[in-house]
């Protein structure tokens, strides 16, 4: 019989003991799961081409760039970790500082990029399983078959109810092949970097390193904002160790590092892919030039072959199907664990707190997670005839609008001692603030350049960018369910579930 987190017992600070397995996750293995969530592998071969269209040699700029708002927001998680440890992170956090309206709609966008996430993933692991199987038996109409909509959404179905199951059984299930999938992919992608620097000077198309691809040099504002749009979406998923809080050995301490050491690997990571990819194909719309629109959808797709040669490119399209399934099943961990907290405090109805006893995992909120991938992918692939492309940038409007409202989050909460010594000043004042700040940035201004019909994959309803339909319609119908709930579960909206407050001057 499953349990339920609402009325669970209740710790001084007011959160609620969930019931979620303890002391399950080390240093190590929040790294391995948040490093997992990113999912850098496909991450690169999704964003690579995008980036190189709009800001062409200055990609590594724009990468180290989407990493600063990353970095500074990651201080403000792990403040507020560390005086409020739960799975709920951002819609727990903004509640406790802004009350709860504020706090369920910051939970609703949560919930919503990781569930479009999921389906993405999915959407890619189908993609490189058909192409890798069609290579592997020489069968080109066999790599072609996840083009066919029929197909490619039955797979998806198939691929989403497996991660379902296995985020089911639990997070020591999840995080032993992490260790594997994560493991394997970042070896590949070391490969794949070396070899592409080595053959760079005969490749043709190539170009020779220069530092200027560390400036925003010749870029306008509008492509530097587009550029970053997309970088942070690469980033996104580190939070995934702060939603394992309660599920974590030390978790006041070990969650914030792991977060921010996963967001500095991953960094390092696209750094020299990036730096690889330019110097071996250069950045050209023709051959394997990253603009070409042909390789800028699946880069390793297109350089795969000509980098490794046979039989070693079987490996790069083996790491980023790794990559797409260790996401897969990551990525659930976050979205369950968020609707499991927002169940748990009222904030959704009472089942979304079920925890399964046997696993202690949330059971019911991991398959509404896979349900609700399932249903919006189904949706889009028949929608947009550039799923990928679309959901890269609507889910980019989502990440700036609730990584920003928590960086608020930690200034708002913490303005009582945030001046009472240096450390407060930069690492609950200075960083959250200016995370918060470009993330609003990118927000705004992309909202704005996303109306337009032309943005993203062209698509368009009523003349209206799918890109803004997408970023922006899915979480003004939060506001609609936030308005329903508000009747039938009042008591979390009256502050009585999960109550707004501010800390007292904590000792360093």
């Amino acid at each position: 019989m499953e349990s339920h987190g609402v009325g669970a017992r209740t710790t001084e600070s007011g959160l609620h003991d969930k019931g979620l397995s303890r002391n399950s996750v080390g240093l190590v293995g929040g790294i391995i799961l948040a490093i997992s969530c990113v999912a850098p592998a496909y991450t690169l071969t999704a964003t690579i081409g995008l980036l190189a269209t709009d800001v062409g040699t200055q990609t590594p700029f724009v990468f180290l760039l989407g990493f600063i708002p990353m970095f500074f927001a990651a201080f403000a998680y792990r403040e507020l970790n560390r005086v409020a440890p739960d799975c709920g992170t951002s819609f727990t956090w903004t509640t406790k500082a802004f009350g709860p309206y504020v706090g369920w709609l910051g939970g609703w966008t949560a919930v919503l990029a990781t569930v479009i996430v999921i389906s993405n993933l999915a959407g890619v692991a189908v993609q490189f399983f058909y192409e890798f199987i069609g290579d592997l038996v020489n069968n080109e109409d066999l790599s072609q078959l996840w083009r066919s909509s029929a197909v490619n959404v039955a797979t998806c179905l198939i691929f989403l109810a497996v991660a379902t199951y296995i985020a089911y059984r639990g997070i020591t299930t999840t995080e032993r092949l992490q260790y594997i999938l994560v493991g394997f992919q970042l070896l590949v992608l070391l490969m794949f970097a070396v070899a592409a620097i080595v053959q760079s000077s005969s490749s043709g198309t190539g170009l020779s390193f220069s530092w200027s691809w560390f400036t925003p040099s010749g870029l306008t504002v509008s492509a530097i904002v587009a550029g970053l749009s997309g970088s942070i979406f690469a980033f996104w998923g580190w939070d995934s160790a702060l939603t394992l809080s309660e599920e974590t050995k030390n978790a006041q301490t070990t969650s914030g590092r792991a977060a921010i050491l996963a967001v500095v690997s991953i960094l390092c990571t696209y750094l020299l892919v990036s730096i690889a990819v330019i110097m071996y194909a250069g950045v050209g719309d023709t051959g394997l030039g990253l603009s070409n629109p042909e390789v800028a959808d699946d880069v390793f797709g297109a350089m795969g072959k000509p980098v490794l040669g046979d039989p070693w490119y079987f490996f790069l399209f083996l790491a980023v199907l790794a990559s797409s399934a260790a996401s897969l099943i990551s990525t659930f961990l976050p979205t369950s664990r968020t609707l499991l907290a927002m169940g748990s405090y009222g904030a959704l109805p009472r089942r979304f707190a079920a925890i399964n006893p046997r696993y202690l995992t949330p059971s019911y909120a991991t398959a509404a997670a896979g349900v609700g991938a399932a249903v919006f992918y189904g949706s889009l692939t028949f929608l947009s005839p550039n799923v990928l492309m679309d959901t890269v940038y609507s889910i980019g409007i989502m990440i700036c609008f609730y990584y920003g409202l928590t960086a608020f989050a930690c200034v708002w909460y913490f303005r009582h001692e945030m001046f009472t010594s240096v450390s407060n000043i930069v690492f609950k004042f200075l960083m959250p603030l200016l995370g918060g700040l470009a993330l609003a940035f990118v927000f705004v201004v992309t909202l704005h350049d996303a109306y337009s019909p032309d943005f993203g994959g062209g698509g368009a309803i009523a003349g209206v960018g799918l890109v803004f339909i997408l970023g922006v319609g899915l979480i003004l119908f939060g506001l609609v369910l936030m308005a329903i709930l508000r009747v039938r579960q009042p008591a979390f909206f009256r502050g009585e579930t999960l109550r707004r407050d501010t800390p007292v001057l904590a000792e360093d």
